[in-house]
């Protein structure tokens, strides 16, 4: 989901390959989490796990992925536990990402138009019009990522500020 909602990725996908390699004492193989495409072209391999949950085994997994993306020219990433207020905000938004959820263009147009200026979600989508039929497109919006809002410290509500673009 949050590959998903990264504008710099194009294209993702799970479990991508299974890498083969010999330490010291025995065959390893490894599968790595995800692989992405990102829009300038390159790749990128994600791990997920915790950082209280690697074990030296893992690490070294890590450390031979890694290494294996080098040579082809990708980056490697190791994630560990993702904000949790971010997780439940992006997850609220993923539902409204088609693009049936941005409505006619007269709600998005008045949403680009009323948000120019910073100001609490609520108030945003009533200046519109019906809050209850403004709110998809509103959300699809912040979904796109053409408006923002402050989704990594304060659970998405009312109040949140939402303004065109990022906010920072």
């Amino acid at each position: 989901m949050l590959l998903d909602f990264d504008p710099d990725v194009t294209g993702f996908a799970s479990q991508p390959f299974r890498l083969h390699w010999l330490d010291e004492e025995r065959a390893r193989t490894h599968v790595p989490d995800f692989f992405a495409r990102l829009a300038d072209g390159t790749g990128v391999v994600i791990d997920v796990r915790a950082d209280d949950r690697i074990e030296p085994v893992d690490a070294a997994a890590f450390a031979a992925t890694e290494l294996a993306c080098d040579e082809v020219g990708w980056s490697f990433r190791r994630v560990g536990v993702i904000d949790p207020v971010f997780v439940a905000n992006v997850r609220w938004l993923s539902r409204y990402r088609h693009p049936r959820c941005s409505h006619r263009g007269d709600i998005t147009n008045r949403l680009l138009e009323v948000f120019t200026t910073r100001m609490p979600l609520f108030d945003g989508a009533r200046a519109v019009g019906d809050t209850l039929a403004v709110l998809p497109a509103l959300f699809h919006l912040l979904w796109c990522q053409v408006l923002a809002a402050d989704l990594e410290t304060v659970p998405l509500g009312p109040s949140s500020q939402v303004a065109l673009g990022r906010l920072r």
